[in-house]
């Protein structure tokens, strides 16, 4: 990551933080692949395009869009060349605790992920852009060319299959949500 800062302060963009921004396009590459060294080459990919043409990114505060849009633009290039996508790997969080609730968290981790990868994938890419991403409806229709009213009742569709996909292992598990950390906690019902 030292050649990053490097980069930057030579092209005079010490403001911009593009480690954290490799890490949210981390994340959102591998909701899309479903696979640690996909996202990682996208990502790669993605910071690679960005750090080229950073010279045309007029405004700073529109950084993650436009990131988002160059790995949107990748995403697209990988899938035309490959038509077979790898099932989804094991993937935990980061969040260091109790083993317990590390194996919880990972179970609803793998139903979660097994349940946006079932589904389509205009709504998968929209689902993970706004609710793991946090990009703004605008911005997702800007990153994926499609009108706003498009983005919206995807989002819309892929919540609602989510529902259906993962409510009934809700009588499985008993999830809390905590917002001071806004990770989850689960605890197996007995």
């Amino acid at each position: 990551m030292n050649i990053l800062k490097q980069l930057c302060n030579k092209r005079r963009l010490g403001q911009i933080d593009l480690t954290r921004s490799r890490v949210r396009l981390y994340r959102i590459a591998y909701a899309w692949s479903h696979s640690q060294s996909i996202a990682d080459d996208l990502t790669q990919e993605a910071m690679e395009k960005a750090l080229k043409k950073i010279d045309q990114l007029k405004e700073h505060a529109a950084l993650d869009g436009w990131l988002y849009k160059i790995l949107a633009n990748c995403w697209r290039d990988y899938c035309r060349q490959q038509r077979e996508m790898d099932d989804i790997q094991d993937y935990s969080l980061s969040e260091e605790d109790h083993p317990e609730t590390q194996y919880a968290r990972r179970r609803v981790n793998d139903l979660v992920h097994q349940a946006i990868s079932d589904l389509p994938e205009d709504q998968r890419q929209i689902v993970t852009l706004i609710d793991i991403g946090g990009a703004s409806y605008i911005d997702v229709s800007e990153i994926l060319e499609i009108p706003m009213g498009t983005v919206m009742s995807r989002l819309s569709r892929a919540r609602k299959k989510l529902a259906v996909l993962l409510l009934p292992q809700r009588s499985q598990l008993d999830v809390y949500d905590v917002k001071a950390t806004n990770v989850y906690s689960i605890r197996e019902k007995q």
